[in-house]
């Protein structure tokens, strides 16, 4: 069990640092920060409001995560296929599970890193109300859920692209349905069964109960069992790839 965690630990530094020196990655945090900063003050204006809730800023998270997540992802498997480095990397000693947790893991640390750079933005807020801390530390824990969700996604439709542009177009796509698909509900007269299950299917409908300060269990097993299907779709796929 060490060396699996050692080989996981030595795989995401080793895509850590092909992120790091990737100008898509500055790029996709440049865009997360502004389009946030946009949406909650010139889109929500928010100082017109008069509340002290931060609501409004982690609602953006969902539709940014749409476009940012596949600019994580898109180059991790359809880049090293296209490049023909895959079927280097498929014949050294990793398992298909350490070489998926490997950019998983990368790709997870990357968003971090994205979300720590909105913290002074919030921090700032605070000397402006009474916010409460348990809530923003609540939204702050589904945003980290919600793109471990997606990322594993991301990865997945990266490993079935062969470029990546196609991984960034298809990821875009179906990350959009799966995010956005409960707001289907709002325009459509749906039987009571039919929407239940469209809104069990909707990533931002699980964030919503994180977004205003509640740890619900049900969307804690749903982030946590979606990521580790999608993640284990990736390694079938892997070993389909290995064999074929």
């Amino acid at each position: 069990m060490k060396i699996f965690f050692r080989r996981v630990l030595a795989l995401t530094k080793k895509e850590l640092y092909q992120y790091l020196y990737a100008p898509a990655f500055y790029g996709a945090a440049v865009f997360f920060l502004v389009f946030c900063s946009v949406w909650l003050f010139y889109i929500q204006h928010y100082f017109t409001m008069d509340i002290a809730t931060l609501r409004p800023y982690f609602g953006a998270f969902p539709l940014v995560f749409i476009i940012v997540i596949p600019l994580i992802t898109m180059k991790s498997w359809a880049e090293e296929r296209k490049t023909g480095s895959v079927e280097i990397l498929l014949t050294m000693p990793f398992s298909e599970w350490e070489l998926v947790l490997g950019k998983f893991f990368s790709g997870l640390t990357v968003l971090a890193m994205m979300l720590i750079l909105t913290i002074p933005l919030p921090v700032t807020l605070l000397a402006l109300g009474d916010f409460d801390s348990g809530m923003i530390f609540c939204e702050y824990a589904g945003a980290l859920l919600l793109g471990s969700s997606t990322i594993a996604l991301g990865l997945l439709l990266s490993s079935l692209s062969k470029n990546q542009a196609g991984s960034f177009l298809g990821s875009a796509v179906v990350i959009l349905v799966i995010m956005m698909i409960n707001q289907l509900l709002f325009s459509i007269n749906l039987p009571q069964w039919l929407a239940q299950s469209i809104n069990f299917i909707s990533l931002s409908f699980h964030f919503e109960s994180f977004s205003k300060g509640l740890i619900d269990s049900r969307d804690f097993a749903y982030f946590a069992i979606s990521t580790a299907l999608f993640l284990f779709i990736n390694t079938r796929v892997i070993i389909f790839r290995k064999w074929s």
